[in-house]
């Protein structure tokens, strides 16, 4: 048996605790919708900002990190770090836009920025798509890490590993909604960082180790310590570095990091007490997540260098778990079979557990949220009463975790889901951004988005499986044409963002805008303000209809701008200057502190001024 009784005593623990707090704060969440999905819209930002980041805390957040150090360095986490920038933009100019909107859920948005049938079955149509489809991929990802964990280190069969924690989370998620999920979330984050932390402190201590200075100067690791790869090797540095940080941010449309807000931040967002609570909580979080969380993952990746070198390693070491499960993700969970004693093993295995549920129950509420808010009570039973909407949320609930467990089986890689989440949201995220201050965005040019994305994604795959005639020494040859496996995974990027945005720009142009009605009645909402408007604002006021108030006459947004630009500095400051500590580079260390320091100042500055504006 791979746990001890006092690790088996720990892990029930923790179930116990849960299920409680699940239970205490499911009071008066079956009173209506409002209360089931939204926490009847009174919560603090503290505990929205630390949902948000135990939502993205997930069980395969540190396999997905484990799998990039492996095979990129310590610098390949720029293909997720690159999102702060997003995160950002979030915080300063999107928050108090979302929480203004009063809306039940972000595809609720479309009928009120959108007019018509197509607004219609746009919301509709995303309803099916993210509620169910896409929320289905997500749960399953992260349930393959679960199987992960589960297999390694509690020595269980995927299928009943999973039955037991979706029953567990099907529970407390369906009975309380997102009140339950808000306090179970603090107590899962809270448990699972310490769970990181002290792993990562046994790994680095342990014999086969010998401590940080021997990790890093080993020669598995020496190679893959900088935080930014070298422009001498130009296809890392563009694929890895250059390219998240100029295209992927703003054109790729990904939970937890949807340009302009979306999903479960939104979610959040929307459940706040009131635009500053909104605010303060997606900048907690943002902090809590590129700032203080990758290093504990990054430094136990970073060992596993050592201990398996190679993919073999690990399949010799593990000869009862499944080869088709043991990829580089897996070198996580077995770096702690490997080196955490008795007891320790079980809070660490509680932790994970804990990441694992927190998301799953987060992306099974937002999902149901759709399904009921967008779908059922929208187009199915309009009539519904609130009663019958938690109902139906509660079975939407279970299905949604039936159909995730399923799928789960069948995967195999979290670094795999990540790059197929990635391709088919690239090329979508400048319209997320844009429909907010550009009133001729219209239904169709998300629809054609959508679809062009999706197509152009399929499309790059098919030339990459069907047209590819040869590899030899990493070269591949695609269509005749001979390159490297990281180039053509830059052109299939590249191609699906560009091909992507003209499509949905052309028939932006090409189709009618929405009515002026409806232009009107959003900007009065919302208040978005810039020249995007202005055609919308001269034409009401030749009608004497007065759409700017005098609060808005002062744009806001390149302040909020501002604040974005110094607030990813402080926090890009704060997240390297806790690696060169770990590094023991004292001096670059101090370096860093004085422009965390500098840019929190310009930050707190700045944000003061767009508050008072």
């Amino acid at each position: 048996m791979i746990l001890q009784p006092i690790d088996w005593a720990i892990v029930a623990l923790f179930f116990t605790i849960l299920l409680t707090i699940g239970y205490v704060s499911s009071r008066q969440a079956g009173k209506n919708t409002a209360n089931f999905f939204l926490s009847g819209r009174n919560m603090p930002w503290w505990l929205l900002g630390v949902s948000m980041v135990a939502t993205t805390f997930s069980a395969d957040t540190p396999n997905l990190v484990t799998d990039m150090v492996r095979t990129g360095g310590v610098a390949s986490n720029w293909l997720w770090w690159a999102f702060l920038l997003t995160g950002m933009l979030t915080v300063f100019i999107y928050a108090k836009l979302w929480n203004r909107s009063r809306v039940m859920t972000d595809l609720e948005f479309y009928e009120i920025r959108y007019s018509g049938k197509m607004a219609a079955f746009l919301r509709g149509f995303r309803a099916i798509y993210l509620g169910f489809f896409f929320n289905v991929m997500v749960i399953a990802t992260v349930s393959l890490a679960f199987i992960k964990i589960a297999g390694v280190m509690l020595g269980l069969q995927p299928a009943p590993a999973l039955i037991i924690a979706a029953v567990i989370v099907v529970f407390y998620s369906g009975l309380g909604g997102l009140k339950s999920i808000l306090w179970t979330d603090l107590f899962q984050f809270s448990f699972a960082m310490f769970g990181a932390v002290i792993a990562a402190v046994f790994v680095a201590r342990s014999p086969e180790v010998g401590g940080l200075s021997a990790l890093f100067s080993h020669p598995n690791v020496v190679d893959n310590l900088s935080f930014v790869p070298s422009i001498s090797q130009p296809e890392l540095f563009l694929s890895i570095f250059l390219i998240p940080l100029a295209v992927q941010w703003w054109s790729v449309w990904y939970p937890g990091a949807e340009p302009g807000g979306g999903g479960y931040v939104a979610q959040r967002m929307l459940s706040a007490k009131n635009e500053d609570h909104a605010v303060g909580a997606t900048l907690l979080f943002n902090f809590f997540h590129y700032a203080l969380r990758p290093w504990p993952w990054i430094v136990v990746g970073l060992a596993s260098l050592i201990v398996f070198p190679d993919i073999q390693s690990m399949v010799d070491r593990f000869p009862d778990v499944s080869t088709r499960y043991i990829q580089h993700d897996f070198a996580y969970p077995a770096m702690l079979r490997e080196f955490l004693p008795a007891g320790l093993l079980g809070l660490v295995v509680a932790s994970l557990i804990a990441a694992y549920m927190s998301t799953t129950a987060s992306t099974l509420n937002l999902g149901s949220s759709y399904l009921v808010n967008d779908f059922y009570s929208r187009f199915y039973n309009p009539k519904a009463t609130e009663k019958q909407k938690v109902r139906f949320g509660r079975f939407s609930t279970v299905t949604l975790m039936f159909f995730s467990v399923l799928l789960a089986l069948v995967l195999q890689n979290a670094l795999q889901a990540f790059h197929y989440i990635l391709m088919i949201g690239a090329g979508t995220g400048l319209i997320y951004i844009l429909r907010w201050f550009w009133w001729r965005v219209n239904a169709y040019s998300e629809i054609a988005a959508m679809i062009a994305a999706v197509g152009y994604s399929l499309l790059f795959i098919a030339l990459e499986n069907f047209g590819m005639t040869g590899m030899e020494q990493d070269k591949v040859k695609v269509l005749g044409i001979t390159t490297t496996e990281t180039y053509w995974t830059m052109i299939k990027f590249i191609g699906v963002v560009f091909l992507t945005t003209a499509s949905w720009i052309t028939v932006t142009f090409l189709t009618k805008p929405i009515s002026e009605e409806t232009l009107r009645s959003f900007y009065l909402k919302i208040r978005p303000g810039g020249p995007g408007w202005k055609k919308v604002v001269e034409r009401a006021r030749v009608e004497n209809i007065e759409l700017v108030k005098e609060a808005d006459l002062k744009w806001d947004v390149p302040t909020g701008i501002l604040c974005m630009i110094t607030g990813s500095v402080a926090i890009y400051s704060i997240l390297f200057t806790i690696g060169n500590l770990i590094y023991g580079e004292l001096a670059a260390a101090a370096i860093l502190t004085c422009i965390t320091a500098v840019s929190g100042y310009l930050l707190i500055r700045s944000w003061n001024r767009l508050k008072s504006g």
